[in-house]
């Protein structure tokens, strides 16, 4: 399928998504939409996952040209939610390996959110983070209201969603709300080491990391050491647990297939 509003590649075990509106700071539209349902469908021999945006932002979010509304016209922002964002973010949190947010510019709304949804989020020191909800009088949407407290606090969280004020990549790093922060010329090099270093790595144990932290939130202690003995009963038995361990004897590079 060739694109229009997005850019799609595939290479080493390296998947690339690159929100291509840069005209509109890559804000959502239903065709966006529909071609990154489309790309995210393409992943068979993936490893890793980086999303990023064309131009000097990350994402906008939603065009709110693309569903401008009238004065006194009522919408149903559930609908767009329902089968746009949310299936979005459930299937970017369920991928089974490492997805990278390569945040270039502003992330704003929805937009921050996706980021957020990412495994490990990589910004420009220029970039910010804005969940700009409030100021058009609705909700972080995007899994925002669930993600916020869990990352930075319910203190932290109100104070982003309410004031919908720009926050910095270097402070959104300091609070946890990202991985790191970096200079802006160092951004290409930091993501691509990192997605190489997936790309290489085993990725089945990666992906059961991936999953067990991210349900951790709903298991009680004694419930997550159950599932820590059955995910490591499972990985014992892998190609890429013997290899490591081999590897490790021999004194040499493990050579992981992700399987």
């Amino acid at each position: 399928m060739a694109y229009e509003t997005v850019e799609f590649k595939l290479e080493g075990g390296i998947a690339r998504l690159i929100l291509n509106r840069p005209d509109r700071l890559n804000s959502f539209t239903v065709q966006m939409h529909e071609e990154v349902v489309d790309a995210l469908s393409g992943l068979e021999g993936t490893r890793v996952l980086v999303i990023t945006g064309a131009g000097r932002g990350f994402c906008a979010g939603q065009d709110l040209n693309d569903r401008a509304v009238a004065p006194g016209q009522a919408v149903d922002l559930g609908e767009s939610v329902e089968k746009r964002y949310n299936p979005l973010i459930r299937r970017i949190t369920s991928l089974p390996f490492p997805v990278i947010a390569r945040v270039n510019g502003v992330a704003a709304g929805a937009g921050a959110n996706i980021a957020l949804a990412c495994d490990i989020v990589i910004a420009a020191k220029s970039a910010k983070f804005i969940q700009s909800f409030a100021s058009i009088g609705l909700i972080p949407d995007s899994g925002g209201t669930w993600v916020l407290p869990r990352l930075v606090g319910q203190a932290r969280a109100l104070g982003l969603a309410l004031t919908a004020e720009p926050l910095p990549a270097e402070k959104a790093a300091e609070w946890g709300l990202i991985w790191k922060a970096v200079e802006d010329e160092a951004l290409d090099a930091e993501v691509d080491a990192l997605a190489e270093r997936f790309a290489a790595a085993p990725t089945r144990g990666l992906a059961r990391i991936k999953r067990m932290i991210r349900e951790s939130w709903g298991h009680s202690l004694d419930e997550e050491l159950d599932l820590q003995r059955d995910a490591m009963r499972e990985l014992g038995s892998s190609d890429d647990y013997r290899e490591g361990v081999a590897a490790f004897m021999e004194k040499r590079k493990p050579s992981f297939t992700g399987k």
